[in-house]
């Protein structure tokens, strides 16, 4: 079975990772029902479909407004391989196949290290150089040797292979420039000079994949040692390979291996050879194919590379650290409001007990309820973290809005009543039934609405006016919440919607907003903020109708919500 992957590098949804195998059929879109859905205003309901027709993945477009384009061009149906980039409105995608029929072959399994009888000495050498890596070559390079940095140069800035993949590819693209048979990229153990093999790559039917590739010990110990790039020429001749052991019995014919050093230490070696049939070397009809030129444009080549992992693995460190930076900020910003809602409950406790020990309703009543909201709070902080915290798919039933909204404006009441706020709830007269998931909505709604109270919370005559409708122009469910209160400033109206800013202090976890869009977003929606200072806030959510087969009835359109709530 064909495994392959699609992964978000640019778009709202970036970083997001889409697993597909051969035996399904993949549709991109903006749609709640894709399978790989997207938060891109530019992307189509049902945008692209992904299918395997028994050879290759094949991308084919499903009259999308805005066309798919793979690397660049338009297309409406394209076989993909390994690597392509497919954009989506504003969203751009990397395909990778990440499995196939073939067996996945470990490259440490493919090398097999010759021991020699002689250590290898400068004067055992038959052809090397001394290269200083951190200058450019200065020498005339071949005009296949230039052609072959601009190829890996090009990888190098490649931003989805990983980091066995890409070094694979450099491989290939030098092993046909230099015309050498085998290579592999052997890089040094973290503590040790062990050498293990992270790439293998051999030049067409050459080499058999079930072949492991010698390589000398001797010739990558003396270049770990010298930081010199070494070229044998002619290992019939090189004394260093007695007949029992000689590397031309494996058919080596000729070997080129340059040191991989980063801009600070020496990662490993950069390793090619030629072979020729053993009966052929033993008689001399050999002719030589690496040069001097070959062996500089491997030095550079090699340098390259080195540089490319050293930055993967910074990379690696600094999202270690950032996850780790992320996990302490979850930590220390959830405890600190878990802390207040325990100072609550504690509070109510103390008003219980002393209401026992004096026998007085009264103090235990005014506990209790102090408990009860304080047990609210702690759940809709679980049930926000859970939401936020994994991708789900709707539970998607044909239900009335205006009944989920009035069951959120009836819950947001008492709180609304203890802050001294007015709350009205204006249902649309004639909005249709819909398909959504009705919890998702009635929480993304709920914690509008308590922002909205705690925005007017204090404030004098301070209002809340939710409103429901439908807009038959689009297809499209409503659901506005104003507020009288200070209103949001327009540069600040993005970063609201970050996981953990809030501007309500020890009050609020700054995860509530962040939850709603994400409710929203997987409905197909958006959430749009309107109002600003001194002006108060509106939040109109809006989300397809889905499948509910009713008379289409509109009730109000996006521009007729009001411009304030009554009360102001």
């Amino acid at each position: 079975m064909y495994r392959a992957t699609l992964l978000v590098i640019n778009g709202a949804n970036r970083g997001s990772r889409f697993e597909m195998t051969s035996a399904q059929d993949v549709v991109i879109g903006r749609s709640v029902g894709c399978n790989v859905r997207l938060d891109d205003s530019e992307v189509s309901r049902h945008h692209a479909r992904i299918c395997h027709d028994g050879q290759s993945f094949l991308l084919r477009d499903l009259n999308s407004a805005n066309g798919s384009r793979v690397n660049g061009v338009t297309v409406t149906e394209r076989i993909l391989e390994n690597g392509d980039t497919l954009q989506f409105g504003a969203s751009v995608m990397a395909f990778q196949i990440t499995e196939s029929h073939h067996a996945q072959v470990n490259s440490a399994d493919q090398i097999r290290f010759v021991e020699d009888s002689r250590s290898l000495d400068e004067a055992a050498i038959q052809q090397s150089l001394d290269v200083d890596l951190a200058a450019p070559v200065r020498s005339a390079r071949p005009a296949s040797g230039l052609e072959l940095l601009y190829y890996v140069a090009e990888e190098l800035v490649t931003p989805v292979h990983s980091l066995e993949v890409l070094l694979e590819k450099i491989l290939e693209l030098t092993l046909h420039t230099v015309g050498a048979d085998r290579g592999c990229v052997l890089l040094r153990e973290p503590v040790g000079a062990d050498l293990t093999a992270i790439a293998f790559a051999h030049r067409g039917e050459l080499a058999e994949r079930s072949q492991q590739m010698p390589v000398s010990r001797s010739i990558t110990d003396y270049v770990l040692r010298n930081g010199t790039a070494v070229r044998t020429s002619d290992a019939r001749l090189d004394e260093r390979f007695p007949a029992a052991q000689s590397i031309v019995s494996e058919g080596i014919c000729e070997a080129i291996c340059a040191p991989m050093r980063g801009r600070s230490d020496l990662l490993g070696v950069f390793y090619l050879d030629t072979t020729t049939p053993l009966e052929q070397a033993m008689s001399g009809g050999i002719r030589e194919r690496l040069t001097d030129e070959h062996l500089r444009t491997i030095v550079t080549v090699a340098r390259q590379a080195a540089l490319a992992i050293e930055s993967r693995q910074f990379q690696d460190a600094m999202v270690k650290a950032e996850r780790f930076a992320a996990m302490g900020q979850t930590i220390t910003v959830l405890s600190h409001h878990v802390k207040n809602i325990l100072q609550g409950v504690r509070g109510g406790s103390h008003l219980i007990r002393m209401g026992l020990d004096q026998g007085n309703d009264g103090l235990i009543r005014q506990g209790w309820g102090i408990v009860e909201r304080n047990q609210t709070r702690i759940y809709d902080l679980v049930m926000d973290m859970l939401s936020f915290s994994r991708d789900r798919v709707p539970a998607l039933r044909v239900a009335d809005l205006n009944r989920i909204v009035g069951e959120v404006a009836e819950l947001a009441a008492a709180r609304a009543a203890e802050c001294g706020v007015s709350l009205e709830f204006r249902p649309g007269e004639s909005v249709p039934p819909a398909s959504f998931d009705a919890e998702g909505i009635h929480r993304a709604i709920l914690n509008i609405v308590s922002n909205a109270i705690d925005a007017v919370e204090g404030m004098e005559r301070g209002a809340v006016v939710i409103q429901t409708g439908y807009d038959r122009a689009t297809d499209t469910m409503l659901v506005a919440v104003s507020d009288n209160g200070p209103g949001i400033p327009e540069d600040q109206r993005t970063s609201i919607f970050n996981v953990f800013e809030s501007s309500k202090g020890a009050r609020g976890t700054g995860i509530g907003l962040p939850v709603s869009r994400k409710i929203l977003r997987e409905h197909g929606g958006r959430v749009r903020v309107e109002g600003g200072p001194g002006q108060g806030a509106r939040f109109v959510l809006s989300w397809p109708r889905g499948t509910a087969t009713v008379s289409d009835v509109s009730v109000f359109s996006q521009g007729e919500l009001p411009s304030e709530p009554a009360g102001e």
